[in-house]
């Protein structure tokens, strides 16, 4: 069978409506997309499991009636559990463990007829803001294969961006759905706390910081999976609001004249790159002319005090995650099982006391208090996605000295020890540097976006971030729509 050849020139709904007029078969297009997977994996290992004689088989058999019956699509390796296929969660270890059911998301994903043709890349435990687990090798930008797609979503970004398939699932726990798509030139949307599910295994997602959707090239393709996905499922602590009609028909609607904050300004980090800060500036311009009000405005947050309690937060969360990891593998933690990093950060979070975990949830809380009031006043707010364009690979090791230190401490079980040290955060710091704009609205739980608007000189892309009211995605379609037809990106393609 011949090769669709016009495949990658298509959105998700786009296949959808060839499979549907019976201009293509889901066949033909399961396997234009393993051809695309075949040709640019090698150079960007986007892809670490393959489902390809899975996907022939689903798309030869009857699909479900949704709208994406027929269109390829790829899982992110964390919290996406697929009946009889391992989720590693970038850890060599899980790598042998297939689970035993779909999460509901899948189940999701599967009922709006998207077909699963494997799993992509993700740094060990989705803890990085690059994709270079040791257990599975980094994963590179399709713009330029000597930097990063960034993380945790990096995978699934390469693989949308160089066109291996148009959609690719992602989560999102401080950024790591839009800042790889801020990275490889594509739309990414994190959705509002409790919109979209994440049983039945889990009840929340990392303490509710954490939520999954889908990275996309085009923003009708993210809004149309969010209605296929959103709602609650049973057992759920909570739900977002119920939207007021389908997002997709939010994506055509003109959003009026909106009120629109924005700075340059770091929430977490420090300096920012003249690209980034020139990027900004640009944005607010076009919003502009647009009609919108434009106000240089941001919300007055305690950024060191947030960043220590989120740190807490999920340090506590991934000593929970490498107990269970291990309790999968039959066996007690131990540091030979995970990279060196993870490791120490689950010491750490092992170190906290109750008081520090509960001093940090109240931080967040309190932060959230006064975000929500920042937007009874805007109903956006605009900044970088990142504090940088691309980075190059390896930009995030550890330095020999801080590799020392945290190895002795794994070995000696002490996080006290790294505690005294501070060099967690001394690492995490370097993080939020480069991403200082990113974790705040996973704090607060509203929805934000990063939409392709700035290119580089180097011809990279770079991300504009903007977040909305809890439970208000509809704004960000409207706005997101506009701006996609103002200036349009989805044609815009790597070279590879």
């Amino acid at each position: 069978m011949a090769p669709f050849s016009d495949y990658p020139n298509y959105d998700a709904l786009g296949l959808a409506d060839l499979v549907r007029t019976r201009q293509v078969t889901p066949l033909e297009l399961v396997e234009a997309a393993i051809c695309q997977i075949t040709e640019h994996n090698p150079a960007l290992n986007a892809v670490i499991f393959a489902l390809f004689d899975q996907a022939r088989a689903t798309a030869q058999a009857p699909l479900p009636d949704g709208p994406f019956a027929g269109v390829p699509m790829l899982l992110k390796d964390f919290w996406a559990t697929c009946a009889g296929v391992p989720t590693s969660d970038g850890n060599a270890m899980l790598r042998h463990f297939p689970r035993p059911r779909d999460s509901e998301m899948v189940r999701r994903w599967k009922a709006s007829g998207a077909i699963i043709l494997g799993k992509t890349n993700v740094p060990e435990f989705a803890l990085q803001p690059t994709t270079e687990p040791a257990a599975f090798g980094p994963t590179r930008n399709p713009w330029d294969l000597r930097r990063s797609p960034a993380g945790s979503s990096g995978g699934s970004a390469a693989a949308v961006a160089s066109r291996m398939v148009p959609i690719a699932s992602a989560t999102d726990g401080g950024g790591s759905i839009r800042m790889p798509a801020a990275c490889c030139g594509l739309f990414g949307l994190k959705v509002s706390r409790g919109r979209t599910p994440s049983g039945p295994d889990q009840g929340e997602m990392w303490s509710g910081l954490g939520v999954e959707h889908v990275i996309t090239r085009t923003v009708r393709d993210s809004a149309a999976m969010l209605d296929a996905t959103a709602g609650m499922d049973v057992g759920a602590p909570y739900a977002a609001p119920e939207p007021q009609r389908p997002f997709l028909e939010e994506v055509t609607c003109e959003p009026g004249r909106l009120r629109i904050a924005f700075t340059d300004h770091p929430f977490f980090g420090h300096a920012v790159h003249p690209e980034c800060r020139a990027g900004v500036r640009a944005t607010a311009r076009l919003l502009e002319s647009l009609g919108h009000e434009v106000v240089e405005d941001a919300p007055r947050i305690d950024g060191a005090a947030c960043a220590k309690a989120m740190l807490i937060l999920v340090a506590a969360e991934v000593r929970a995650a490498l107990v269970e990891a291990a309790l999968l593998a039959g066996r007690r933690p131990n540091p030979e099982d995970f990279e060196t990093a993870t490791y120490a950060m689950g010491l750490l979070g092992k170190s906290y006391s109750l008081q520090a975990y509960m001093g940090a949830w109240r931080r967040i809380r309190q932060t959230t208090r006064e975000v929500g009031q920042f937007f009874t006043y805007y109903d956006a707010l605009l900044t970088p996605t990142l504090a940088q364009p691309p980075l190059l690979l390896g930009h995030f090791d550890l330095t020999p000295p801080q590799a020392l230190l945290l190895r002795v401490a794994n070995r000696m079980g002490a996080g006290w020890l790294l505690r005294s040290l501070a060099v967690p955060h001394q690492i995490a710091k370097q993080l939020y540097d480069y991403m200082p704009y990113t974790p705040l609205f996973n704090l607060t739980g509203q929805p934000a976006m990063s939409v392709p608007l700035i290119w580089s000189g180097d011809g990279l892309p770079i991300g504009m971030q903007f977040a909305a009211r809890y439970g208000d995605e509809a704004t960000l379609f409207r706005l997101a729509g506009q701006l996609e037809r103002a200036r349009p990106w989805a044609q815009r393609r790597p070279l590879l």
